[in-house]
């Protein structure tokens, strides 16, 4: 079983390796990427904003399609007001740059990419495709875990997984969702090997650092580990809410160092009005405001819904064990938890990573209750 697991990791370097090549031939250059840039640039000349603004977009235009770049600039089909200020507008760039600086392992990785010799652009749609195909390693790690006695399965639900759309859209795009996967795979190896609450809280620690807009993430995996602990043992881990402190402090220290607008600016700006230059206008927005754009993003989450709750559903069917329904109805939560602050219902790779965990964990429960599904000898 050994020999045959290795050549099916073979075999599986071999297909992720010819997924992340097409993908990266795919690779699109989207509106982000000169907030990514802008911040690479403003870590090499942080007295020069003017230029950080020239150099970022001379660099597209050298990599990106004509109409792709055109895009970015606002001028391709309809007008964009915002994005046309951002090309033009030294201020109005700079402004948005901290949208994008929090991101700070993110950032640190393009900038890695960018000092091994990368063009800026380069650094930052390459780096997705390092981290799709890190994450596809892992899953396959994962599910070789789960199903120890039959690597067909192992082979078949890994290729399965990298080629589902929002995977694939993720390794093409520069946004750091498929960075923050890798992670993520990490955090659910540590759930399925049961390790220790403090290497634990490194992998929260370094998701944190990645994206900072995962503290109710972090913050709630740690509440769900408490009331397991008090429901076992009926007493307070109180290591676990120091963990909590020096987590919402690592989130506190970024968002203030580098000056975040804050969620309200966030969600204004998204899903209100894309400001060309903050200062100038405030987020103004009612809680009647909220709640219906809220009610109209919501009515298009049901793909989201039912697949979340159908393997949270499933979970509880095949396991009775606390603890893995304890954790499955936190990931559940934090879908939500998310969908309530940024409800963008048509952008399933916002909610993906926590979709994958919910069915890793389900593919966990399924494999225990029958055995791994091992194959059985041909007599």
């Amino acid at each position: 079983m050994k020999l045959k697991w290795r050549i099916s990791f073979f075999l599986i370097v071999i297909l992720i390796t010819a997924l992340s090549f097409w993908n990266y031939k795919n690779r699109v250059y989207d509106w982000d990427m000169p907030g990514y840039i802008g911040c690479l640039y403003s870590l090499k000349y942080p007295d020069y904003p003017d230029k950080v603004r020239k150099l970022t977009y001379q660099e597209i235009r050298k990599k990106a399609p004509d109409h792709e770049y055109r895009d970015i600039l606002g001028i391709y089909k309809s007008g964009d007001k915002a994005r046309q200020s951002f090309a033009n507008n030294t201020k109005s760039f700079s402004e948005q740059l901290p949208y994008y600086r929090i991101k700070v392992g993110y950032n640190m990785a393009i900038l890695i990419l960018y000092e091994l010799g990368f063009s800026s652009a380069d650094a930052v749609t390459f780096l997705s495709i390092i981290a799709y195909f890190i994450s596809g390693i892992l899953i396959f790690f994962i599910l070789k875990n789960i199903f120890p006695n039959n690597y067909i399965i192992g082979i078949l639900l890994t290729v399965g997984i990298m080629v589902l759309p929002p995977m694939t859209y993720m390794s093409r795009v520069s946004t750091p969702d498929i960075f923050i996967l890798q992670f993520l795979l990490v955090f659910i190896i540590g759930f399925l090997k049961n390790w220790g609450k403090w290497i634990m809280f490194v992998v929260l620690f370094t998701i944190i650092f990645i994206r900072p807009d995962y503290i109710p993430f972090t913050l709630s995996y740690l509440a769900a580990l408490g009331l397991s602990h008090y429901f076992k043992n009926r007493q307070i881990d109180y290591s676990l809410i120091f963990q909590g402190l020096i987590l919402f402090v690592l989130y506190f220290f970024i968002v203030k160092f580098y000056h975040y607008p804050g969620w309200k600016h966030l969600f204004y700006d998204t899903f209100i009005y894309r400001r060309p230059i903050i200062s100038e206008a405030p987020p103004d927005f009612s809680v009647r405001d909220y709640l219906g754009i809220l009610y109209s993003k919501g009515i298009y989450f049901k793909r989201v819904t039912v697949t979340a709750f159908g393997l949270l559903a499933l979970i509880f069917y095949f396991s009775k064990d606390l603890w893995v329904r304890i954790f499955s109805v936190f990931i559940l939560l934090n879908i939500y938890i998310k969908f309530l602050f940024f409800p963008h219902a048509s952008g399933l790779r916002f909610f993906f990573g926590y979709i994958l965990l919910l069915l890793l964990v389900f593919l966990s429960v399924l494999s225990k209750k029958y055995n791994g599904f091992k194959l059985r000898k041909i007599a």
